[in-house]
């Protein structure tokens, strides 16, 4: 495992952080504690020594599942991060209550690195305003949390006033070869660098996007490449690659894509991928720009929908089907996950949106939501939806 050092306090980070918001689930939704904790010691033991967790992940069950996980020792190992729940504060009293029941949920007497979580300009403001650097000021003070950072989706002009407004010692962007213009980007990279701040990355691979059903355009580019790898050891690398960035983030839930992860964190020096090499990389930015529609990284932040839409899966298939060479399998599958038929669910097909709008202020991307899912029922429902079900259902014992 290599390390790089927070400029801003000298701590020695790994470069491949713990992200739990898509642990390992169960039939019914929750998550699936034994194997999940199984999964995070052993990355613990191998080095990984940054766990990222926040209030609404599985639906808030992820921070008292990471308190029982890092019992037996394993808390000692690693430098905790949660998030303060910005959307919920209402007053300053708030900010103490949430971190209070934070720490109880963590099984901690303090937070090695709390965030503001997901600010956009204007919720700044409010959190501001509500007296957000005197929380932080004084629970650093008394202990309480070590290390005062946030987490950022807005524009790369508010990002650098959020920068310059608090003494911050770390912030956490989202950062990948596909959003290099988009949010903090590339600029609000090296601005935070030459703050000196810790720089954390989220959604190196859009939320596994960048992994998983690579389309054969994009794999016939990889393969060019003399040296091997998969796409998400070239997606991480890719970051890895930008000497501003401390940690990079991944919401490992399979033991080979840990496996993985660990591997390529063991020579993923700063600097290191060679002139031909990134130039490769621009060519599979192209062609996925090129070939995606909906720029989702399934980050669930839209959810719930209040017409019971899984917006994220929607999207997720209806990338599939102009990404892929299948469009069959990606329409099945599609009618698969959002008939409800596996778990004896609610249908959650894009259909069902009534245009409320209420995702729209939710989402980090800034997509438009109801106008992109209008395009999903267009291209992956129309009048064999009903066939694909019944055949779904069959296929599944379900008929």
């Amino acid at each position: 495992m290599l390390f790089r050092e927070n400029p801003k306090n000298g701590d020695k980070l790994s470069i491949l952080g713990f992200g739990c918001m898509r642990l390992p689930m169960k039939g019914d939704g929750s998550i699936d504690e034994e194997r999940a904790a199984r999964q995070v010691r052993y990355a613990i033991d191998r080095g990984v020594n940054y766990v990222d967790t926040a209030w609404p992940y599985h639906m808030e069950q992820s921070e008292p599942f990471l308190g029982r996980a890092l019992s037996g020792g394993y808390r000692e190992k690693v430098r905790l991060a949660t998030k303060l729940p910005t959307w919920m504060v209402k007053s300053r009293e708030d900010m103490d209550l949430f971190l209070k029941s934070q720490m109880g949920k963590l099984n901690t007497d303090r937070i090695d690195y709390y965030l503001v979580h997901s600010l956009v300009g204007d919720l700044w403001d409010g959190i501001e305003k509500l007296g957000v650097a005197d929380f932080l000021d004084k629970a650093k003070a008394d202990g309480r949390i070590i290390n005062a950072g946030f987490s950022f989706h807005g524009s790369g002009e508010d990002f650098k006033r959020i920068v310059d407004a608090y003494d911050w010692d770390f912030c956490q962007i989202q950062y990948n070869f596909l959003d290099e213009q988009n949010q903090a980007g590339t600029e609000g990279l090296k601005y935070a660098g030459k703050k000196g701040l810790g720089v954390i990355i989220m959604e190196p691979l859009r939320g596994g996007m960048l992994a998983s059903h690579v389309p054969a355009a994009v794999q016939d580019i990889w393969s060019e490449s003399p040296t091997k790898r998969t796409a998400a050891e070239w997606g991480l690398r890719w970051v890895w690659n930008h000497p501003e960035v401390t940690v990079v983030l991944s919401g490992m839930n399979d033991e080979s894509h840990i496996d993985e992860n660990l591997a390529a964190a063991d020579s993923a020096f700063a600097n290191s991928l060679s002139e031909k090499e990134l130039g490769l990389i621009q060519r599979v930015e192209k062609k996925y720009r090129e070939l995606m529609k909906a720029g989702c990284t399934g980050c669930r932040y839209c959810m719930p929908c209040p017409e019971g839409v899984n917006i994220p899966v929607c999207f997720e298939w209806y990338n599939s089907l102009h990404m892929s060479d299948n469009a069959d399998d990606a329409r099945f599958f599609y009618a698969v996950q959002l008939s409800g038929i596996l778990f004896a669910g609610e249908t959650a097909f894009a259909s069902q949106c009534k245009q409320c709008g209420r995702c729209l202020e939710k989402c980090p991307q800034h997509l438009d939501i109801p106008e992109l899912l209008e395009s999903v029922v267009t291209d992956m429902e129309g009048p064999d939806l009903e066939k694909r079900v019944a055949i779904a259902k069959q296929v599944f014992g379900m008929a």
